[in-house]
């Protein structure tokens, strides 16, 4: 056997032995990673029933979870490719199980005047499903029908969901949880929450609905109250890609009228661990206008308003919508007004109401019974409830567990811990571990994760204070991950880090581990594509590419002390057919043009957080704050002064916060462009896609009414403030906090903000962490200004001019290198060499004076 073939295979096995079953491994104290399904529903939903589960429930959910064929509800037989470590099943707890027994003859139910439009003379009627299922949702917009929801139905109903759960749970092999869905849907707002309990024996008699209260707030007293009864349980809420907007409030909380405030935030951090990342109606990390400059955000995007009537023109938004946001949100909270409420960690499910889902791209049978059971009605689009096109479904994701063993306890503490990760379908695993002195060669050691653990925290907790004396300047970050053997080879780790300043908050995605040869970008860091595998004609791919197995150490290059800050992994698998590619070329048609041939199937960590001392909170830059700048003299303009300054004008601005200058055209006709802003500008949240807009030349609406500049992003109204103080122009953005972020500036004579662009310069390339450049800014605005009033002194002849400029240039470099590593301070010599070269090569004898004495500032032995 070859080198390179022994090489192969050694992993290959490796890695199926590291996928080998959890529950074949004794208690563990470094944690397993066990996989199960945290939400599905059976035929006792009554949606699923109507939609045609009939014939399965809880009990054969938890069959097809352990390897055990069971029937879809068309008929045909599925069976899961890798059977699952856990699983809570989920049916709704509206109305639990009515439908099922409204058509059970001879049961309490089927006797009951409510439940008699339920029942269905010939359940394979459409006819007859869409009466029903319309009386259904009238009875979900309309008060709670007492009759259905007595004890002797729910507490019934509820009993025997516990009793199947308790007698397919196998500790050590298999856990079944007793779990339920809390189903509001408030104006077709999807703020469903999925309910789990730690023990079987100790749950209340029937669960708290949507029935009793659409709002979270009473969910979460009632779930306190649970508590406080001896009744351990975690809420993961699901879907708020399709909240409209809902799940993730800032300041008023739209269900209740209510501002937000400590003791909200509080009660949902204590009920709600966990958030669904993934699910058969798309992913919630993030939207490509939330992150423009994320290159993997356009993946299983799906928008819709659920149940919405066809003809209501109403538009599912974005801003509120998203799990990224809402944790740079939850940062920018917490510096400012002390609380945090998205302190979540991921969970991952498919939401499918077939008892039952393939969590796999090639054995795709649909979500929903009848309405997408066959190829030819998930390839015409049906719409569910006319709003749901099933060619937008996946086939689901999972949750993964770090814990010490498979039973209840130990798999919910670690949700509850956040301890836990998301996956898109395949069995992807992630670890993921935050320190301050992890050695850069820990994960080539046999006992790393002993010393992750020992010297760090694992993915879902804080970061531990900042050692005194700053003994590790910056963030160190252990992540490893190691493909599902039965899936595609993996591509690459990513973390994404957020974190906040007065008021903005900012977002980047790090490449920091990746297969292959493949070198980052010199200016973005970022690493190419890999190269697609998959042959389109016959929808297969080949794992000739990517990685069985990444890891590695990473410090954050751009760590500052003072700012809030998370950060979690995201792994990437190389690109592989979808289910609409694969099934089109099986049946001989054409593939579904709404969506992509192919996707990047993924893993998502919990993230870790950092939060700053209070004394390096005080190093911190203060900012202006609106009430600062007006007992300054500040005055916010009024509509007529604002469109006297704005309309049919063009003007630069400045965000204080970052340095980055841009420039803003409002025409007479309300449209608006921002210009001049590249792909490596640090923007703020929320501004959506300007590089690419500028870029295009394509503008944007803007309003001027209640003394503010409306201009819209998506749908959500963002908005500036103008304020006057003496000559000079501020503006305050709404979604920033109270500050007065951003100026009007001097047209300047190149687009760049000169400080700026040097510092990009020397960050780049002499690899400065954020606390060399807080040193060093300084030095390069001290150094520009004083070269600015050299140019601008007349009395001064050439001579001493240029002597002037070169005294300029040592004490430059005497304050530079102290602050330079030897590597930096090697590269810093090496940045001097190359423009005496280009001097001596590129100029002539009279541009080569001018040349030196420009750049003299900056090489001290230019003249040398």
């Amino acid at each position: 056997m070859s080198k390179p073939e022994y090489t192969r295979v050694a992993l290959a096995l490796a890695a199926a032995l590291a996928f080998a079953p959890a529950f074949a491994q004794q208690r563990n104290p470094e944690r397993n990673a066990y996989f199960g399904e945290t939400h599905l529903h059976t035929s006792w939903s009554v949606d699923a029933w109507v939609m045609g589960n009939r014939i399965t429930g809880p009990a054969d959910a938890y069959k097809y979870a352990k390897g055990e064929t069971i029937k879809h509800p068309l008929g045909f037989d599925i069976k899961i490719d890798t059977p699952l470590d856990f699983m809570g099943v989920t049916d709704h707890s509206e109305y639990v199980g009515v439908t099922r027994q409204a058509n059970t003859p001879g049961s309490y139910v089927s006797t009951l005047p409510a439940a008699q439009p339920m029942i269905m003379k010939d359940p394979n009627s459409s006819a007859e499903q869409n009466a029903v299922f319309s009386y259904l949702l009238k009875l979900a917009g309309s008060a709670p029908v007492k009759s259905l929801m007595s004890p002797k139905v729910t507490s019934t109903v509820w009993k025997e969901n516990v009793k199947i759960a308790d007698e397919a749970n196998q500790p050590g092999k298999f856990t079944a949880f007793c779990a339920y869905e809390w189903t509001s849907m408030p104006d077709q707002r999807n703020l469903h929450r999925n309910v789990f309990f730690r023990d079987c024996g100790k749950v209340p008699d029937y669960p708290f609905s949507a029935l009793d209260s659409k709002l979270p707030t009473e969910l979460w007293k009632w779930m306190d109250a649970q508590r406080k009864a001896g009744n351990e349980l975690l809420a993961i809420s699901h879907n708020a890609n399709v909240s409209d907007g809902w799940m993730y409030p800032v300041d008023i909380d739209n269900t209740t009228g209510r501002p937000i405030d400590a003791a909200w935030a509080a009660a949902r951090d204590r009920n709600e661990r966990l958030i669904e990342i993934k699910q058969g109606k798309g992913q919630s990390e993030t939207h490509p206008l939330l992150s423009p400059n994320d290159d993997f955000a356009s993946y299983e995007m799906y928008q819709t308003i659920l149940g919405l009537p066809d003809d209501v023109g109403r538009i599912d938004r974005i801003t509120g919508s998203y799990a990224r946001q809402a944790l740079k949100d939850g940062l920018a909270m917490q510096d400012q007004r002390g609380y945090n409420p998205y302190r979540f960690g991921m969970a991952g499910g498919s939401d499918s109401h077939n008892s039952a889902s393939s969590y796999r791209q090639d054995n795709f049978f649909g979500l929903h019974a009848d309405a997408d059971g066959t190829v030819e009605r998930r390839f015409a689009g049906v719409l569910i409830g006319g709003t749901m096109d099933v060619r937008l479904e996946n086939p689901g994701g999972l949750t993964g567990v770090w814990a010490e063993e498979n039973a209840r306890a130990s798999l919910w503490d670690a949700m509850h811990r956040k301890e836990t990760f998301g996956v898109s379908g395949p069995r992807i695993k992630v670890r993921f571990f935050g320190g301050w002195d992890y050695g850069n060669d820990i994960v080539n050691a046999g006992d790393w994760v002993k010393q992750s653990y020992a010297g760090g925290v694992p993915m879902g907790a804080d970061l531990p204070p900042l050692p005194a004396g700053g003994k590790g300047t910056a963030p160190k970050f252990v992540v490893w991950a190691v493909k599902d053997p039965t899936s595609g080879n993996l591509d690459r780790i990513q973390i994404v880090k957020g974190w906040t300043q007065n008021g903005q908050s900012f977002e980047k995605v790090y490449d920091v581990a990746w297969s292959g040869d493949r070198k980052p970008d010199k200016w973005s860091g970022r690493v190419p594509a890999i190269q697609s595998t998959v042959d389109l004609e016959k929808a297969t791919y080949a794992n000739s590419v990517g990685s069985t197995e990444l890891k590695t150490v990473w410090t954050d290059p751009e760590f500052d002390a003072s700012q809030h800050a998370f950060y979690y992994a995201r792994v990437l698998e190389i690109p592989t057919p979808r289910w609409t590619l694969i099934q089109a070329v099986k049946a001989g048609l054409p593939p579904p043009d709404i969506v992509p041939l192919t996707g990047q199937e993924r893993a998502w960590s919990s993230p870790i957080w950092y939060a700053p001392s209070a004394a390096a909170r005080k190093n911190a830059p203060a900012g202006m704050t609106v009430s600062e700048l007006k007992k300054k003299g500040g005055n916010a303009l009024n509509d007529a002064q604002l469109k006297a300054l704005i309309v049919g004008k063009a003007f630069w601005l400045r965000n204080n916060v970052t340095g980055d200058q841009f420039f803003q055209s409002f025409t007479t006709e309300g449209q608006t462009i921002v210009l001049r802003v590249g792909t490596n500008a640090t923007m703020p949240s929320a501004f959506g896609n300007v590089v690419r807009d500028g870029y295009r030349g394509t503008t944007s609406a803007y309003r001027i009414e209640g003394g503010k500049v409306v201009i819209p992003v998506s749908q959500a109204p963002y908005s500036f403030t103008f304020y006057r103080e003496g000559a000079a122009y501020y503006a305050a953005r709404s979604n920033e906090f109270g500050y007065a972020n951003y100026e009007i500036i001097p047209a300047p004579q190149v687009a760049a903000n000169p400080l700026t662009a040097l510092s990009s310069q020397f960050s780049i390339e002499l690899g400065l962490t954020e606390g060399q450049k807080k040193q060093i800014v300084p030095v390069l605005k001290q150094e520009l200004q004083q070269l600015g009033e050299l140019k601008k002194n007349a009395s001064l002849s050439g001579l001493k001019k240029v002597e002037a400029v070169r005294r300029l240039g040592v004490s430059f470099d005497e304050k530079i290198s102290p602050l330079l590593n030897p590597e930096q301070q090697q590269k810093f010599q090496t940045m001097r060499e190359q423009m005496r070269r280009r001097i001596i090569e590129e100029a002539t004898e009279t541009a080569l004076q001018k040349v030196k004495s420009q750049a003299s500032a900056m090489f001290s032995d230019v003249h040398k």
